[in-house]
């Protein structure tokens, strides 16, 4: 570097992730080999957006700031041989977005350094980003815990001369989840035609939005699964299970030129039906625990009636008949088989992906401890990773290791070997005897 062999910024405690409304501090370390002069020694925070047409395209169309601090930590004068450094602090605004890059934008936040020397004379530059966390919370979003669906009818012409009817039918369990979570969706084709449909597809679809004069839009599969069709005149109901990846938050809040959405997208290949189910993805899960209703006070015991002077025998009676779904009425819906789940990932528009990596047990659910665990957790490594597709980077729940997106998606633990009761539990009166 000429006259100095060592120009760095460093953050306090190696800190690179904060939240709305932190101080930012550090040191400006500067190692010089031979003296020179100086006109300043500046240090400079900023954080901004730009947005583009062109696919990673530097040069922004639009940009949007959020907030630009310099202060000086030297004024004119000799910057002798040797080391200097030079403390810094500045505070971000509470209004400031969570960071951001995708194809064709992106919110940066940064501290410079710069060394002004006289004219003619090399001036010294130094960059260090850091990102920003603004944390999701699924909780105050209104209506998160209500499904999402939506239903649709399309008439179609076979042969010809022949039409037919399809209604297609699908719900999720909820409308709000955090990467690592599970979507259930529960799919109804009713064919009501001669001809056997095609394929059923789920994708969950990731839409961003880039606020420039003539608004860009990417659109992308982040995963997707496949069932098989309905035969002629056929009902059938289709469940399938997806796994939620590492994922922006939907909401960029304080971004005007960036706007991400999510949804589910469920389509029949033939004929040619489509709807859409609009989720959240957030930060903090939603609290799905049940409230207990209070508990009524006790009521005072009924005085014993008299008895009466007639004994009258009362036979037992049966008890009531249960009632057997399916024993009276129509004919029950078939169930769709799952042909083949995929991840749509940045190694190819149709990576196969394990079918475990997507689809579990029925019934099954999984803690937050079992949802964040696994071999590549790392306590050391800072509450963040780079994720797949149109951000950087991705911030896991707060207090959780973050889980590299390099690796294949989170599994369900193995239940094959569990170890399981081989006699029924004793009875009541067996438990009183013993």
């Amino acid at each position: 570097m000429g006259k100095l062999q060592e120009f760095e910024l460093t953050f306090d405690n190696n800190k690179v992730v904060y939240s709305p409304g932190d101080s930012i501090s550090g040191t400006l370390k500067i190692k010089v080999a031979q003296s020179f002069q100086c006109k300043a020694i500046k240090v400079n925070c900023n954080g901004f957006c730009g947005v583009t047409n062109k696919v990673n395209d530097a040069a922004w169309t639009v940009e949007e700031q959020y907030f630009n601090s310099t202060v000086s930590v030297a004024d004119k004068g000799t910057l002798k041989q040797g080391d200097h450094c030079f403390p810094f602090k500045f505070l971000i605004p509470a209004t400031a977005p969570t960071s951001f890059e995708g194809n064709y934008g992106k919110i940066i936040y940064r501290v410079r350094a710069f060394v002004d020397t006289p004219r003619f004379s090399k001036d010294y530059k130094a960059e260090r980003p850091f990102y920003l966390l603004s944390l999701l919370n699924l909780n105050e979003v209104p209506d998160i815990l209500e499904p999402s669906s939506s239903a649709v009818t399309r008439q179609f012409t076979y042969l010809l001369v022949k039409t037919g009817t399809v209604v297609l039918q699908a719900q999720s369990d909820m409308k709000g989840y955090t990467p690592g979570q599970v979507i259930q969706l529960t799919t109804s084709i009713h064919n009501q035609s001669g001809k056997t449909t095609g394929t059923v597809v789920a994708s969950l679809m990731q839409r961003v939005t880039y606020e420039t004069k003539r608004p860009t839009h990417d659109l992308r599969a982040i995963a997707e699964v496949e069932g098989a069709g309905v035969k002629a005149g056929k009902e059938a109901e289709w469940k399938e299970q997806i796994i939620v990846p590492p994922l922006p938050q939907s909401s960029l809040s304080g971004c005007e030129l960036i706007k991400i959405e999510y949804y589910i997208r469920v389509s029949l290949k033939s004929p040619e039906v489509m709807l859409t189910l609009p989720i959240h993805i957030g930060n903090i899960s939603l609290d799905t625990t049940p409230t207990l209703p209070p508990r009524p006070a006790p009521k005072p015991a009924p005085r014993p009636a008299p008895r009466s002077r007639l004994s009258s025998h009362v036979s037992p009676s049966a008890p009531p008949a249960e009632d057997h779904e399916g024993a009276a009425g129509g004919a029950a819906s078939e169930a769709i088989p799952t042909k083949s789940h995929s991840q749509l990932g940045a190694s190819g528009p149709h990576a196969a992906v394990s079918p475990s990596a997507f689809s579990y047990a029925p019934g099954l659910t999984f803690s937050q401890n079992q949802r964040h665990s696994g071999p590549a957790a790392d306590s050391s490594g800072p509450l963040f990773c780079v994720s797949t597709g149109a951000t950087i980077p991705f911030f896991s729940e707060s207090g959780a290791n973050p889980m590299p997106t390099s690796c294949p998606l989170i599994l369900p633990p193995d239940y094959r070997n569990s170890a399981y009761p081989q006699e029924a539990p004793p009875s009541y009166d067996e438990s009183c005897n013993t």
